[in-house]
This record gives C-alpha cells, sequence and structure tokens, in this order.
C-alpha cells in the first residue's frame, strides 16, 4: 500500500500546487524581505557582521534545538565569534559539536554560490558529530545511511512509538540523493527563489539521506537557497528560530505532505508565511545589536578588565531585558569564580564607568542593569 510520496514511481514529477494560493504568501514574503535587505544597506560594515553573529547563534540554537539537541549558548557565541573574526575577549572556547554546526551553517550561508556535492554534505553531516556518535550510539558519519533499516521519524515512549514518517530504503539513496543534486544545478528549478527554498527542504527532509542529522542539514541547505536568492552572505533573520516557535505545525504540514499524494500547495504556503514572520520578527535582533553598538560607542577608551568584560557581553547577550532579576553579586561571582568582594569592587566600578546602572533596592538584595 502506498503510504509515502516517495512511494510513486518518480514521485517528485507528481508534486503539483495551486499557484493562486500562493501569490499573496509569496508578495508577502518578498515585501517583508525587500524591507530587511534595504535595511540592511544602512547598516555600517561592524554592526552589519554583529547583526550576522546574532543571527548565526540564533540559527545554531535553535536548529538543534529543533532536533532535541541542546548546545550551551556561550560555545556557540565563541564558535561564532571566532569564525566571524569578532572580538572574543572573555568567551569560552567552543565545544567540538557546536563548533561543527557553526561551521556548517557559515559554509552553506557565504558558499552558497559553490556547487552542492554529495561530498559537501557528506562533510556537512560528519562535522555535526565529531565524535561519530549520536549520543551513545555510534552512528555512520560522512556517507549515506547503510543498515539501518527501517528509517522512522517516532516520538513517545519505548513500545509505545508513534511512527510519523518513514524514509526510502537505504538502496535507494545514491539515485535519490544524485537526482535531487541534478535538480538544484539545474536550470529546471522554479524561477522563483523562495519556492526553490520550500522544494529543496521538502525534497532533502523526505529523502533522509543520514543516519543522524537529517534535519540539521535540511534547514542549511534551505538557508543556503535563501541566500542564493539574496545574493548576500548577511544573514540578518533566522528560520530555524521562527520554525522552532511554530514547531508542532511545522511537524504537522511536513507530516501531511509527506503522506500525500504530490499536493504540496500547504506545505509552501506554510513555509513562505513562516519565512515573512521570520523576515519581520529579525527586527528585534536589529535593535538588539544597535543598542550594543550604542552602547560600545559611548564608552570608547574606557578600559575594563576581562572578568568585567566577559559579564558585560553575557548581559548584552540577554538582550533588552537582561537578566531576570538583574545582575546581582552573587551571579557575578558564578559567572567569574572571583571572590565576592571582588565583585563588589568590579560592579560599582562598572557603575562609576556608565556600563551598568542599579536598580532600586539595597542590601543584599541589590541587583544591576545595563545602563542602555
Amino acid at each position: 500500500m502506498t503510504q509515502y510520496i516517495w512511494q510513486h514511481a518518480d514521485w517528485t514529477s507528481r508534486w503539483r500546487w495551486g499557484s493562486d494560493r500562493l501569490l499573496m504568501p509569496l508578495a508577502q514574503a518578498r515585501k517583508a524581505q525587500g524591507e530587511l535587505l534595504g535595511r540592511a544597506a544602512s547598516l555600517g560594515f561592524e554592526i552589519g557582521m554583529e547583526a550576522r553573529a546574532e543571527t548565526l547563534v540564533d540559527e545554531a540554537l535553535t536548529t538543534a534545538a529543533i532536533e532535541g539537541v541542546s548546545l550551551d549558548p556561550r560555545s556557540v557565541r565563541s564558535s561564532v565569534a571566532r569564525r566571524l573574526g569578532l572580538a572574543s575577549a572573555g568567551v569560552q572556547v567552543p565545544d567540538r559539536d557546536a563548533d561543527g554546526l557553526v561551521e556548517v551553517l557559515i559554509d552553506a550561508t557565504q558558499r552558497y554560490g559553490e556547487p552542492l556535492t554529495a561530498r559537501r554534505l557528506k562533510g556537512w553531516q560528519a562535522a555535526l558529530f565529531p565524535r561519530g556518535y549520536s549520543g551513545l550510539r555510534k552512528i555512520v558519519i560522512g556517507d549515506w545511511r547503510k543498515k539501518l533499516e527501517p528509517m522512522q521519524v517516532v516520538s513517545g515512549p519505548v513500545g509505545r512509538e508513534k511512527v510519523h514518517y518513514e524514509a526510502p530504503p537505504a538502496a535507494r539513496l545514491p539515485r535519490e540523493m544524485a537526482r535531487f543534486l541534478a535538480w538544484w544545478r539545474s536550470g529546471r528549478n522554479p524561477e522563483e527563489g523562495l519556492l526553490r527554498a520550500a522544494l529543496a527542504h521538502l525534497w532533502f527532509v523526505t529523502v533522509h539521506p543520514f543516519e543522524d542529522g537529517n534535519g540539521r542539514i535540511t534547514r542549511a541547505i534551505a538557508d543556503m537557497a535563501l541566500a542564493a536568492d539574496e545574493k548576500t552572505s548577511l544573514r540578518l533573520y533566522s528560520m530555524s528560530a521562527r520554525i522552532r516557535s511554530e514547531q508542532d505545525a511545522y511537524f504537522a504540514v511536513l507530516e501531511r505532505t509527506q503522506r500525500g499524494d504530490g499536493e504540496i500547495t500547504d506545505w509552501l504556503e506554510w513555509f513562505l508565511l513562516c519565512l515573512k514572520r521570520a523576515l519581520e520578527t529579525s527586527e528585534t535582533r536589529l535593535e538588539r545589536v544597535l543598542a550594543k553598538s550604542r552602547l560600545w560607542q559611548r564608552q570608547a577608551g574606557i578600559s575594563i578588565g576581562e572578568r568585567q568584560l566577559k559579564v558585560i557581553n553575557r548581559l548584552l547577550d540577554a538582550g533588552q531585558g537582561g537578566f531576570e532579576g538583574g545582575l546581582s553579586t552573587r551571579k557575578y561571582v558564578g559567572m567569574t569564580g572571583t571572590s565576592r568582594a571582588t565583585a563588589q569592587r568590579e560592579i560599582v566600578d562598572l557603575v562609576k564607568k556608565g556600563f551598568l546602572t542599579k536598580r532600586g533596592g539595597g542590601g543584599r538584595s541589590t541587583s544591576y542593569d545595563i545602563a542602555w
């Protein structure tokens, strides 16, 4: 019995969609994209790079979280700073898992014009699993999956799993991936670049060629297609962050589409509207970056210590809201490992130099915020 779209002969040729339904979502996504790209053109180089770094951090953290993988935000920030050549004083050394994912995302969006090949995709997957393990399970890395049959997407406890999707068998992968890569580099892609990104996303995640990491690589491919459409590596929005916030709807529309007969209008419409929302919410990130830039410009030439810089960067990364309850002496000690007396002295120094402002209250409950 035919249960999934890939079980139909020449299944991608069966894809069809209602163009009339997509006209408005496409126009809305293009409008939001144009407004953001226009805003990007007014940013200076340094601010643009800082905004790009913020986006990469969001993208790495959320694309991993969608798959249930939790990365250390500080390690991700360190990796992004190092790879983009940004100031990284007071930032910890990145771990290998975070560094591998950041490497993939940068490669996909910075080298968007270079060929997408089997070797490149396999290299991406190997970078995600530098130890050769997914959790406690040893997996095939740097190659298509081999013996894991059936390849299923499941949820629920052991013994009561719900199968959401089953991918093509491993024997079909060389042919399926050859077809996908030929489509990617051919002129038979739709002329509309946003639809190309949506189709690439659906195609790759349906084939599910790797033993693990398919979701992260799928979204990197979609980002690559979007970067090629925009003809810029300056990423100011994160599709993964938006997908993460709409995760239930994302999986639901994918499951419906993969169990269908080739009618993919629902998926394309959802992707375009999700992209629109991702573009629109990027304004918050830009405002945060601009606020950080104004702070550093205002404080230019004022010297602070490495521990103080580490704490200020942590507060800035938390955004306009700062830490819940503000920065306290106890939190300063926890972040820096210094003594309470030293922490109090360095906080007072940051207040005098205009980096921090004191909240209401006093005594042991005294706390501080960034002096935006």
